[in-house]
């Protein structure tokens, strides 16, 4: 019928999850001969798991920046004459889920400035919590803006510093900005990499035969065939060039504190992050919960992918046989082709089914990585119910999310999350379930703990658990 097309929109719906904002990567080679834009596009396939939004890739050669980027998967952006076009033996690239700015190409990276002394290119991962009064000053100073997003102020001020030199400009630059960061930057002859003072956002470093890597995880490292060399320390500004590799300390001894999601959800399992292996913190998070919340039951099963490690872990602690159960559908994002709200709310059974068979007259626990809203939660406990589970008993290998983060995860609302207004009483009701609980703070930190960061509250970001940031936050509204 005519005019049915228009019915028929892409729209955006609020996912039940917490989101990382983007994933850095960056390459140099000491062979000025070499185009290394090739391995940063699979670079960034192996980080397309932080950022869904956009993908951009800035390469340097001879003293000039090419910069490449657009709207969706690292797939879609780029293809053979995309990646030609980009030359040179540096580059960075840099994946996108938006916290800060909208949704659109302005706000796309890497950033790139040409002025007179040259061209620098930026990839910003985290939240900067002073941007607002930076971008002001910057605007007050003659300075324009073509997007809202932090790490054009981050470029911005690099640039206006840079005629002290880039060592200078780097630090005066870090020194002003407050929140989170984990930066790539590229300039005519070379890669940087910096990390705000609390290591709040992961980064980290990797070798190659003829140069040096950097990424937000280690996974990416590896995918291009490089060896991690070691993560990019808090508060630490590695400066890299065809002839050396320098490294600065840019700030006073502060509180490491990691953000502890990372582990929980974020980064891929096959990553280490400031020397925790990301899959086994997370089979010990599901052991600590069964030796925390043990119930009698006959399967234990994860919600894919990140409660899967947690579920063996579980298994293991309570002797409870584990199992699939439920099937996530890997070719499902964020937006939807829906007529109506009613098919739109139908969205995560489109996303995750159930095994019958597996189920079927049989008391099973369900591991999740969180819960944000409920509406993954709840749906998930009927569906299991409609496939025949005798009882559908829910754990969560993270505190309750209570708190807004802001420092690069796109919180909901402190009113959108569900654990704020609800006892875990409330909630297991609401949800459905036989019986709800959660890892506790402790249980969450045992699971981190390590040589090189003792278990306890100063090793890690525990805000959107506890309401207690390892920095000064902006005041909420509404």
């Amino acid at each position: 019928m005519e005019g049915d097309e228009d019915k028929l929109l892409h729209v955006t719906y609020p996912e039940d999850k917490l989101h990382e904002e983007c994933g850095v990567f960056g390459i140099f080679s000491k062979n000025a001969g070499r185009d290394v834009a090739p391995l940063v596009y699979y670079g960034l396939f192996s980080l397309q798991h932080r950022g869904q939004e956009s993908a951009g890739i800035a390469a340097a050669k001879g003293g000039n920046i090419e910069c490449r980027k657009g709207m969706g998967l690292v797939g879609d952006v780029f293809n053979p004459e995309t990646i030609g076009c980009l030359k040179g033996p540096a580059a960075i690239g840099h994946v996108r889920y938006s916290t800060v700015g909208s949704s659109v190409l302005e706000n796309a990276q890497p950033f790139v400035s040409r002025f007179k002394l040259g061209s620098i290119a930026v990839a910003h991962n985290g939240t900067l919590t002073n941007a607002d009064v930076v971008r002001e000053l910057l605007e007050d100073a003659g300075i324009g803006f073509t997007s809202s997003s932090d790490s054009e102020v981050i470029v911005n001020l690099i640039a206006k510093n840079y005629k002290k030199g880039l060592e200078k400009a780097l630090t005066d630059t870090i020194k002003f900005v407050k929140g989170s960061y984990a930066l790539a930057v590229l300039t005519g002859d070379a890669m940087v990499a910096a990390r705000d003072p609390n290591g709040i956002r992961p980064l980290c470093l990797g070798t190659l035969e003829d140069g040096w890597i950097l990424s937000s995880e280690s996974c990416a490292i590896d995918a291009v065939g490089g060896k991690f060399a070691r993560d990019v320390e808090p508060g630490e500004l590695v400066i890299i060039t065809r002839d050396q590799m320098l490294s600065f300390t840019f700030s006073e001894k502060t509180r490491r504190a990691v953000c502890s999601f990372e582990y929980v959800y974020f980064a891929r399992p096959d990553s280490i992050i400031d020397k925790v292996d990301v899959y086994g913190a997370r089979v010990q998070a599901g052991e600590i919960l069964g030796r925390e919340s043990a119930v009698a039951a006959d399967l234990v099963i994860g919600v894919p992918d990140s409660g899967i490690p947690a579920a063996i872990g579980y298994g293991r602690a309570t002797r409870t046989p584990f199992g699939m159960g439920i099937v996530k559908s890997k070719y499902v994002g964020r937006t939807f082709i829906s007529p109506d709200q009613a098919v739109r709310e139908q969205a995560v059974s489109v996303k995750h089914n159930v095994i019958h068979s597996e189920v079927r007259g049989k008391r099973v626990v369900v591991i999740d990585d969180s819960i944000v809203r409920g509406t993954t939660s709840r749906r998930l406990v009927s569906i299991l119910r409609a496939a025949g589970a005798s009882e559908v008993h829910f754990r969560v290998c993270s505190p309750p999310v209570r708190f807004p983060c802001y420092f690069g995860i796109d919180t909901p609302h402190r009113r959108d999350l569900i654990s704020n207004a609800n006892s875990v009483s409330e909630l297991r009701s609401s949800l459905g379930a036989d019986s709800l609980a959660f890892i506790s703070v402790e249980g969450l930190l045992e699971s981190l703990g390590s040589p090189e960061i003792p278990a306890g509250r100063g090793g890690y970001c525990l805000g959107c658990f506890t309401g207690e940031y390892p920095i000064p936050v902006p005041g909420e509204s509404g």
